[in-house]
């Protein structure tokens, strides 16, 4: 049976979380450069290729911001292993679960912007049909609680065509990372804007932030720039859920005359019939499968990510489409402890501590084993890093680059 995408999110997820695992044993941690530029060394880069060949990653595409802007990006390898198409500017990543940090963003520009309120409840802004009707702690979920993974529910649902949502904790006291609260959370933002998530992402950020090549859902840019992953060597091949998915749901978008990145959870009932029709068994078991995932579905090159993370630097002067000063600065404070001391969640960002005074933030993602990716930022020094990769063995290859660049082991890459 094909991987439905909640499976695949499952699995996908587990990797891009912080494991609540007992703390190592911590040694000193190496000197944070701030002597030069995060842009790697032209002799590393010299030996990248063979780092890659190492973990069987086909391409990679790197990005630095310095001073709050983007400074410098580059690709490397190959596209797609069969046309052996480059790696350029115009290669779309699955950027996985790098998805929640922007969708964090939009929903900070909505809180600034009065539509929603931190501390809120999500049941007082919409209910979905599938949530348990005997679990009390899903009234106590807020907003802040989804972006910080304190909501205390699942990360996915294997069977979400049959199984209600339900709390595995009692919110707001622990982290549970979770993609069912992000998407709980989208459907709010859909429900109380008007828009799909595309839709409110392109016209609040995409657009004015540079970033053209991105999308939560898929286009003709996408279809025609999108890489094409390889799973790391050795490992059992995983479906490419949402690129599989994607092309057979493009018809039925243009049949109806509504594109994809429009879509609501309305369309995604009505269309669930016909997709199931015209897809392998248990593609699509639900409208969830059929919609952009604020937890997961995000791709774009990896310059607009970049300029994505710029604009959660201090900036001297911040534009009206911008959160305000404020709210960034919420986003980036600790949370929830992950590690105390050491590890937090933000809002949308995990955090680590490098110094007495200072803390990064960054994220990582991997989808259906075959696209890692990795964001960190020094908000101090306003500039950041990030990391792009086609294949299951990528983890290795962006830690290396992260060392390379940035001079710091990160505690983050031993969780």
């Amino acid at each position: 049976m094909p991987t439905s995408r909640r499976r695949f999110l499952a699995m996908a997820s587990a990797s891009a979380s912080l494991a609540l695992l007992p703390a190592p044993a911590l040694q000193a941690a190496p000197p944070v450069r701030d002597d030069r530029p995060w842009i790697p060394s032209d002799a590393f880069l010299a030996g990248l290729p063979e780092w890659m060949r190492a973990f069987g990653v086909p391409g990679v595409a790197i990005a630095v911001v310095e001073r709050g802007e983007l400074a410098w990006h580059r690709g490397f390898g190959v596209a797609d292993v069969e046309s052996g198409a480059a790696v350029d500017a115009d290669s779309v990543f699955e950027c996985a679960s790098l998805s929640k940090p922007v969708f964090a963003y939009l929903v900070l520009q909505l809180v600034d912007a009065g539509v929603l309120q931190l501390d809120r409840a999500l049941v007082d802004y919409h209910r979905p049909d599938f949530l348990a009707g005997d679990d009390p702690r899903l009234e106590r979920i807020s907003v802040r609680d989804v972006l910080r993974h304190g909501s205390g529910l699942p990360d996915w649902r294997a069977h979400p065509e049959r199984d209600p949502l339900r709390t595995i904790a009692e919110p707001g006291q622990r982290v549970n990372y979770s993609g069912e609260a992000f998407f709980w959370l989208q459907r709010v933002v859909e429900t109380v804007t008007g828009q799909s998530l595309d839709q409110l992402a392109q016209r609040r950020l995409f657009e004015p932030a540079g970033m053209r090549g991105s999308t939560y859902t898929w286009n003709a840019h996408a279809a025609r720039h999108s890489v094409t992953g390889v799973p790391a060597p050795g490992a059992q091949p995983v479906v490419q859920t949402f690129r599989a998915q994607w092309p057979l749901l493009q018809p039925l978008a243009e049949a109806q005359g509504k594109p994809l990145s429009a879509w609501t959870w309305d369309d995604a009932v009505r269309a669930l019939p016909l997709a199931q029709a015209v897809a392998p068994e248990g593609m699509f078991v639900w409208p969830g499968d059929l919609l952009a995932n604020a937890a997961a579905s995000l791709r774009g090159p990896v310059q607009d990510y970049a300029r994505f993370i710029a604009h959660v630097m201090r900036r001297e002067t911040r534009q009206e489409w911008e959160i305000a000063e404020a709210t960034r600065q919420a986003m980036l404070a600790p949370q929830l402890a992950v590690r105390p001391g050491w590890l937090d969640k933000g809002l949308g960002w995990n955090l680590e501590r490098v110094d007495a005074d200072a803390r990064w933030f960054f994220h990582g993602g991997s989808n259906a084993g075959r696209y890692k990716t990795f964001a960190v930022g020094d908000p101090q020094r306003r500039r950041g890093l990030v990391v792009m990769t086609s294949g299951g063995g990528g983890t290795g290859v962006y830690q290396r680059i992260v060392r390379a660049a940035t001079g710091r082991d990160m505690l983050a890459f031993d969780l």
